[in-house]
C-alpha cells in the first residue's frame, strides 16, 4: 500500500514538474513584456518633458560620479534602448543587467522615494535578476539562437 502511494505521489510530482517546465517560456515572456513596458514608459516620460528631466537630475536626483546632464541622457537612453533588448530577447541578459543598474542607481540617487515606490523597484530588481540568471526563455531571439546552435553543432560542442 505504501509503495502504491509513493508511486502515485512520484507520478503526480512528475506531472507537476512537466506543467511548470511547459510554463517557463510564457512566464519569461510575461516578465520581459512587463519590465520592458515599465522602463520604456519611464524613458518616454523623460523624453517628453526634457526640461523637467534636466531640472530633476540637477536638483532632485543625486547621481554619483556623473554630471546631471550626462546622467539624464544615459538614464533616458538606457530606459529607451535596453527594454528593446528585453522585448525581443536578443542579448537579453545584457539588457536586464543594464536595467538592473539603472534601477539601483534610481533608488540610491533619489532619497525622497516612498516605501511603496521602493517596493516597486525591489520587484523590478528581483524580476531583472531572474532574467539575468535564467535567460530570456525559449520564446526569444536568444532562445532561438541557442536551439539553432545546438541543432547545427550538436549538444556537446561549444
Amino acid at each position: 500500500m505504501l509503495a502504491l502511494r509513493c508511486n502515485w505521489m512520484a507520478w503526480l510530482y512528475a506531472r507537476f514538474e512537466l506543467c511548470c517546465t511547459a510554463l517557463q517560456p510564457a512566464f519569461a515572456l510575461g516578465v520581459r513584456l512587463y519590465l520592458a513596458r515599465v522602463f520604456w514608459l519611464s524613458g518616454l516620460t523623460k523624453l517628453r518633458s526634457w526640461d523637467s528631466t534636466l531640472y530633476l537630475f540637477t536638483s532632485e536626483y543625486h547621481v554619483p560620479l556623473l554630471p546631471p546632464a550626462v546622467a539624464a541622457v544615459m538614464g533616458a537612453g538606457g530606459e529607451l534602448l535596453l527594454p528593446l533588448l528585453l522585448l525581443t530577447g536578443w542579448a537579453g541578459r545584457f539588457g536586464a543587467t543594464g536595467l538592473l543598474i539603472l534601477n539601483c542607481v534610481a533608488v540610491i540617487s533619489y532619497p525622497g522615494l516612498e516605501p511603496i515606490q521602493i517596493k516597486d523597484h525591489v520587484l523590478w530588481g528581483i524580476l531583472l535578476v531572474y532574467l539575468m540568471v535564467h535567460g530570456m526563455g525559449a520564446w526569444s531571439v536568444d532562445g532561438w539562437r541557442m536551439r539553432r546552435r545546438l541543432r547545427v553543432r550538436g549538444p556537446g560542442t561549444q
